[in-house]
């Protein structure tokens, strides 16, 4: 008997996770299958839910992203009834620390947006005193801005939250290296070991490694990896869970992920390779944005140092479509660093897809290269 699918999704991370989790609710014969590659950009992410800020002048992005902010407000709770309360979401508001004339330009930017982007909830200059305790590990503070409707997730969990509640509509998932099946120029779809599990569809979600998987068609996306390094710290704050994100100059970002946990982030590096070794220049570059703001870190205990690899594109958009020749072939990829805020949604907007139903996107915004 065949092993016959109408979905046969590859590569579940939090888009993928999403896009299975959407065709499943849906009623689809979905596979998901994952190799968990290390260095998957979903487990590695800190997760920080707020796009309103950015100065980021791409509209089609910024679509993208603030859609994404916003379906986090329907996604939770329809988890949270399917009786997955894990997910790692919390909105704890984001604290902006830069020049004055920058949080001048950031605050501008927000309230321009904020008719179309109600999640924002609330955007208020904060004082020194203020920023301190909601955050006490900062010290310096030259001005600041705070979005009330900010939030963090933990890929993990979420990802894990989807995955669970595809397989409560019946979705199957395989931990294994799946490979494109084609006869006379079509593919049928995947083989994993001995075995050929047939799909009507096949949805490629592989984040740096989808033209590995494109190879047998002799197709090649415009895909590159950006190595990304976060240090996990150990602080001696056992209430720290509430805390705000704090994002500062040069990339800079401390996310609170549990108590006494503290995120630091994080390196964008142009990766020609898949090293995942974390690196002292690295880890240098993280502690000389952040100590000068916080210097209290330097009495915290180093947990670990996650490494990813994040997928991009030359233009920083992400992609979502059907391959020109293999129509039955659906991709979307280049999140980027964007990842956790875009994936969710955009896993529903490729289930969409694949089920020929409209979109709230317009595709030729995200064009395949």
């Amino acid at each position: 008997m065949k092993n016959m699918y109408s979905h046969i999704i590859v590569g579940a991370g939090i888009l993928g996770t999403s896009t299975a989790y959407h065709l499943a609710k849906q009623g689809a014969n979905v596979l998901l299958v994952d190799r968990k590659e290390a260095g998957r950009a979903t487990h590695v992410a800190a997760g920080i839910i707020c796009p309103w800020m950015t100065q980021r002048r791409n509209k089609a992005w910024y679509r993208l992203a603030n859609n994404g902010a916003h379906y986090y407000d329907k996604l939770i709770p329809e988890l949270e009834a399917l009786g997955e309360t894990t997910t790692g979401y919390q909105k704890v508001g984001t604290i902006a620390l830069h020049e004055t004339s920058k949080i001048e330009k950031m605050q501008m930017i927000a309230e321009n947006r904020f008719p179309e982007a109600p999640a924002i909830q609330r955007i208020e200059r904060l004082t020194a005193d203020q920023v301190r305790s909601m955050f006490p590990l900062i010290e310096f503070v030259e001005d600041a801005l705070f979005v009330s409707g900010g939030a963090r997730v933990d890929g993990r969990a979420l990802r894990a939250a989807m995955e669970r509640g595809a397989i409560k509509h019946a979705a199957t998932i395989l931990e294994a290296d799946a490979s494109l099946v084609v006869v006379d120029g079509h593919v049928q779809g995947v083989q994993i070991g001995q075995d050929i599990h047939y799909a009507d569809q096949v949805i490629l979600t592989a984040g740096v490694w989808v033209n590995e998987l494109l190879e047998p068609l002799q197709t090649k996306l415009d895909i590159r990896a950006e190595k990304g390094q976060i240090l996990h710290l150990d602080i001696s704050n056992d209430q720290s869970k509430e805390w705000p994100v704090i994002m500062g100059q040069r990339g800079l970002y401390l996310v609170s992920i549990e108590d006494g946990k503290l995120a630091l982030g994080s390196t964008h590096e142009k990766q020609l390779d898949y090293n995942l070794q974390p690196t002292v220049k690295g880890m240098y570059a993280l502690l000389t944005r952040a100590i000068p703001v916080a210097p209290a870190l330097e009495e915290a205990n180093i947990n670990e140092m996650r490494v990813g690899l994040r997928p991009y594109t030359s233009n920083s958009l992400p992609v979502i479509g059907r391959l020109a020749n293999h129509p039955n072939v659906l991709i979307a990829n280049g999140l980027g660093a964007s990842g956790l805020t875009i994936g969710p949604y955009l896993g529903q907007e490729l289930a969409k897809l694949a089920l020929d139903q409209e979109l709230e996107i317009d595709l030729n915004d995200y064009l395949l290269q």
